[in-house]
């Protein structure tokens, strides 16, 4: 048994060294024949790339892939450039998938080609429209499709959103697979709510309240009637926009060392709303300190500029205090006759007596031209409307002064919403070319109206006019009204710079057809037009010249109407002028400024009447606080019959209402009071020319020859948002009416020349159809013969 085991175990043994030896064999045949045919193949013969083979494409051109790559036929298999190869197919956006492999010697190239674009598609948007979101997203119809830009577009729309304060919107984009390797995209969107600011907090404010620094910022909190604008919504922008506002308003008050250590917009957590925080540093306040002015040019003596800085010393610090203190100086130096100057501010602080010395330092500055005059913005407007109102032309000397000038004069034009005017270098450093920089606004308007007067019965009117008559810069209007007693058409058509003189020509026609009177006791007739030319004498200075030719006629006139409204036809043939002085800031809504203009006319050139009028009227605006202006204006006038000719009644002045208020339309002066034998009851009419005026409810107002009005007015702040426009009103109106051509000595006339006075309270609301203005007045000094008036109400725009 043993001896079996042992001689089995020799014979494995033996069977595996013949395995080892035959494999052996093998080996050594296989090296063999490896060697002989590195015998028959050149060495390194597939290292060489013998073809280039493509896979995959479809729409795309082989010769266009071919062109994206860095290898050629003939180039050797670099691993590198293939590898750079395979980045720049990507880099197109046309694949969705590049492979290279090599086959012997030959480099394949496997493209899966992205899909086109059929149409893009938005679902869900209520709040933005379709047109807004694909103008915001770059992908289009027959464009390569990509995961990149449709994730870049998801971006751009979400942005839109949080824009318009809807920080909740999300967006899922989703793509529709279509034969012939096209897909269609949908934006699935969700807008949210509105993400509103719930709060505005500050931390560190101690010299001002919360509240008071609300009024300063744009951003506001979310309230009910805050439906106008979008400022409750979060804008980053607008808060980036806030922080410059409160630092201008910190330096105008003194703190020149104030700074904002951060400004964070929260978002709640459901997503709701944000609340904003503020966190300041307010520093100490400072006073101004010395006043100095230095001039290192020749024949400039400093003193003289003295009285142009625009505060003293002790006054708080003002940041904005400097800022207009250079411009008055510069316009004052500029007026002086130095058109090159330079005035630089030298502030030297002192920390312990916290006050700020500024040393304004002028000097003779470079000497620059004007090269070029650049107007952008104008789609509508002619270049030369606007560039008629620049005070200077290529080649003149750059003057500060004549580019504010032109900036208002651009600005009055009523044109543009907004303009600016500012100097960019020019072509050597001596030029420099001024840039216009207009944003249009409408000129036309259409206005439509419908109501009831218990006067007038029921009234209608359509209005038409165009400030900027096919971009010229011409006005033409067209006005047609129509009521129970009163129709009226008229027309008119101004040109600017007439004959391409700084003068503006104009012609009015007009039609008139009133019936009078609470029983219609009389109807009157005016036909006529006006010819208008004015011109500026100076910035400040302008005269206008008219001629007014107008026929009137009154018939129907009731046998118990006074005599001293007399009927018949008349012609007037006047010619006047008006002489104005104008330093306002603004004509609308003036804060600071006068205005005087002195008019005379003279009715005599030809026509029935005969008379010289004489009128005056001014006003004075001081914004002697944020927000807070008085006004003081008033108006006077007489009027004189020539040759003994009376004044009639559509020559006379009628006052009340509009310039008195507390007192009815035609309210105060002469009115008739009957006859001696008392045969006629009183009459019930005003008569009122050359536009119809409600007459009073009891007597019969004639007019007077002489009047004066007055007013003194105070506008503040009512504690409502800004955004709302609303301002309070409390004013004094003062003046008389009195005289009349009497030659009936049984004919009564109640007149008296005391001072009528009247006291009121009223609120203005600048809406975007024009400013409204509601005014309640009690006449406290007034005659028995009086008709008074509690409620005022005005509705448009007043120049």
């Amino acid at each position: 048994m043993q001896m079996r085991t042992c001689l089995g175990g020799i014979l494995r043994r033996k069977l595996k060294a013949l395995l080892a030896v035959v494999g052996l064999v093998s080996m050594l045949f296989a090296a063999s024949a490896a060697t002989a045919t590195e015998h028959d193949v050149p060495a390194g013969a597939y290292d060489i790339v013998a073809a280039i083979r493509i896979e995959g494409a479809q729409r795309i051109e082989n010769e266009t892939i071919l062109s994206y790559m860095l290898i050629r036929v003939g180039d050797p298999f670099d691993p590198g450039r293939m590898d750079r190869s395979l980045k720049s197919l990507f880099a197109t956006g046309l694949f969705s998938d590049v492979a290279l492999r090599r086959e012997i010697d030959i480099l394949v190239v496997r493209v899966v080609e992205n899909p086109v674009i059929n149409r893009i598609a938005f679902e869900g948007n209520r709040k933005l429209s379709k047109d807004d979101l694909a103008a915001e997203v770059q992908l289009r119809s027959r464009v390569v499709y990509t995961r990149t830009k449709v994730q870049s577009d998801v971006r751009r729309i979400l942005e839109l959103y949080r824009r318009s304060g809807r920080f909740g919107a999300t967006v899922s984009p989703k793509a529709i697979t279509l034969p012939q390797n096209r897909v269609d995209i949908v934006f699935e969107i969700n807008e949210g709510e509105t993400t509103d600011i719930e709060r505005i907090v500050f931390i560190g404010n101690r010299h001002f309240s919360d509240g008071e620094l609300r009024e300063v910022i744009i951003t506001s909190e979310s309230t009910w009637w805050n439906i106008v604008t979008s400022n409750d919504s979060y804008d980053p922008d607008r808060l980036t926009f806030d922080r410059e506002l409160l630092r201008r308003f910190y330096l105008s008050e003194g703190y020149a060392d104030f700074r904002i250590i951060s400004a964070v917009a929260e978002l709640s957590p459901d997503r709701s709303g944000f609340f904003i925080t503020f966190n300041i540093d307010e520093g100490d306040r400072y006073r101004f300190g010395k006043i100095d002015v230095t001039s290192s040019i020749k024949n400039l003596t400093p003193e003289a500029l003295l009285d142009r800085v625009t505060y003293e010393e002790g006054d708080w610090y003002d940041a904005d205090k400097i800022e207009s203190t250079i411009n008055a100086l510069t316009d004052e130096v500029g007026i002086l006759g130095f058109a090159f100057v330079e005035i630089r501010p030298d502030v030297q602080r002192d920390p312990e007596t916290r006050t700020m010395t500024i040393i304004f330092q002028i000097r003779e500055g470079p000497r620059v031209y004007v090269e070029r005059i650049d107007i952008v913005g104008n789609t509508r407007t002619l270049d030369y409307v606007i560039r008629r109102e620049i005070q200077l032309v290529e080649g003149d000397a750059f003057n500060t002064q004549k580019i504010q000038i032109s900036r208002r004069r651009v600005q009055n034009l009523n044109f543009f919403e907004s303009s600016e005017i500012e100097n960019l270098p020019g072509s050597d450093i001596d030029k420099t070319v001024i840039r216009v920089s207009v944003v249009e606004q409408p000129t036309g308007e259409l206005t439509l109206g419908a109501g009831f007067s218990t006067d007038d019965g029921p009234l209608a009117s359509i209005g038409i006019s165009e400030r900027n008559f096919l971009g010229r810069g011409q006005n033409l209007r067209a006005n047609f009204s129509l009521s129970g007693k009163t129709q009226q058409v008229d027309f008119g058509f101004t040109q600017p710079y007439f004959l391409g003189y700084n003068m503006v020509a104009g012609v009015d026609f007009f039609r008139i057809d009133n019936e009078l009177g609470d029983n219609d006791t009389f109807a009157q007739q005016s036909i006529g037009g006006n010819l208008r030319l004015g011109y500026e004498i100076s910035e400040h200075w302008r005269q206008s010249w008219r001629y007014t030719l107008r026929q009137d006629d009154i018939t129907d006139i009731d046998p118990d109407l006074s005599p001293l409204v007399a009927g018949g036809e008349s012609l007037t043939s006047l010619i006047g002028q008006d002489l104005t002085f104008d330093t306002r800031n603004n004509r609308q809504f003036p804060t600071e400024g006068y205005f005087v203009t002195v008019g005379l006319d003279y009715a005599g050139l030809g026509g029935d009447n005969k008379f010289i009028k004489l009128g005056a009227r001014g006003g004075f605006y001081w914004g002697f606080a944020e927000g807070w202006t008085l006004t003081v204006s008033g108006e006077m006038g007489a009027i004189e019959g020539i040759d003994g000719d009376n004044v009639l009644v559509q020559n006379r002045f009628f006052t009340g209402g509009n310039n008195l208020r507390g007192f009815a339309p035609s309210g105060i002066g002469p009115r008739d009071g009957g006859t001696m034998d008392n045969t006629r009851p009183a009459p019930t009419v005003a008569f009122p020319m050359p536009s119809p005026i409600t007459p009073p409810e009891s007597g019969d107002s004639l007019g007077g020859k002489y009047f004066y009005t007055g007013t003194v007015e105070v506008g503040f702040p009512t504690g409502l948002p800004e955004s709302l426009g609303v301002q309070g009103i409390i004013f004094t109106d003062f003046g008389s009416l009195w005289g009349i051509d009497n030659d009936d000595p049984n004919e009564i006339v109640l007149d008296s020349e005391s001072m009528r006075v009247s006291i009121g309270v009223g609120v203005q609301i600048v809406t975007p159809f024009g400013p409204v203005r509601v005014d309640v007045a009690q006449a406290v000094l007034k005659e028995d013969f009086d008709e008074t008036q509690l409620i005022h109400f005005s509705f448009g725009t007043t120049f």
